[in-house]
């Protein structure tokens, strides 16, 4: 019995696609610590 494309759940595909995960494994923390470090540098005060 052959399982159609329409009989696996939408969360499973996306999860069995390996290389969607990988970029979402690299891209997720990149932009979290570069979105860190540019409120970081708002936050640090000018120097007098």
């Amino acid at each position: 019995m052959a399982e159609n494309d329409s009989d696996i759940p939408f969360m499973q595909k996306l999860l069995d696609n390996h290389f969607l995960l990988l970029v979402i494994g690299v891209v997720s923390p990149g932009v979290i610590y570069i979105l860190w470090g540019i409120i970081d540098i708002m936050n640090t005060p000018l120097a007098k």
